[in-house]
């Protein structure tokens, strides 16, 4: 899958961002990343903005964009909810799915299982979120779907970043294919536990991914005298 100039922005501010290059409160300025990329302001703003959706970034009027490391607690807060709410979709994504919707889910599927392969939790990962996707909407409940989304989007970085464990990748795919069998089969009890399960897990190793990402960040703190 091709990525926009502001997509492929976007993912290297945020891993960089996580892997603590820009300090707390740092402002990112567009004309600098605009030089750092190659690229005009319009895909630097772009990517700001979109990063602005999963809180790595806030805007300040006529001041700027700051880097802002969320609080580890809040995060966990955040996958204890987005875990629910993926339970929800599920459980009535096995129960409304059409068969149209089935195909775009065995296509995402086949699309993670290829970047699985080839060892790029990147592109797996921007798969991953169509396979998903797909879920929500076939809840047939848009105001789920629309809170399930957005919240995705809020915990993005850090799904991706999880994806980053030793083996989570296969891991991920053979989750995946659980899912998918229980929706398929509408079984809905189970499509809730799998999806619930599912993203638990990504908590559970964002634990040990934000461990590391705390110790990085304290190396670039100052050092009091």
């Amino acid at each position: 899958m091709a990525l926009r100039s502001a997509d492929r922005i976007r993912e290297e501010l945020e891993q960089a961002i996580l892997a603590a290059e820009f300090a707390e409160d740092e402002r990112l300025d567009e004309v600098t990343l605009a030089a750092r990329f190659s690229v005009s302001r319009t895909p630097v703003r772009e990517a700001l903005h979109a990063l602005a959706a999963s809180g790595l970034v806030e805007t300040i009027p006529r001041r700027g964009v700051f880097v802002r490391y969320p609080s580890f607690i809040k995060l966990v807060e955040m996958f204890d909810v987005m875990a629910e709410l993926e339970a929800m979709c599920g459980r009535l994504a096995a129960r409304r799915i059409t068969e149209e919707e089935l195909e775009r889910l065995e296509a995402a599927a086949l699309a993670c299982e290829s970047a699985m392969e080839r060892g790029d939790a990147d592109e797996y990962y921007r798969e991953n979120e169509r396979f998903h996707h797909v879920l929500y909407h076939a809840s047939g409940n848009s105001f789920l779907a629309e809170q399930a989304s957005r919240l995705h989007k809020r915990l993005q970085p850090f799904r991706r970043l999880q994806l980053r464990v030793r083996g989570r990748l296969g891991q991920s795919m053979q989750e995946h294919r659980e899912v998918q069998k229980a929706v398929t089969a509408g079984d809905a009890e189970g499509a809730a536990d799998t999806l619930r399960r599912h993203i638990s897990i990504q908590g559970e190793n964002l634990k040990d991914l934000m461990a590391n990402f705390a110790r990085y960040h304290q190396r670039t703190m100052p050092q009091k005298s």
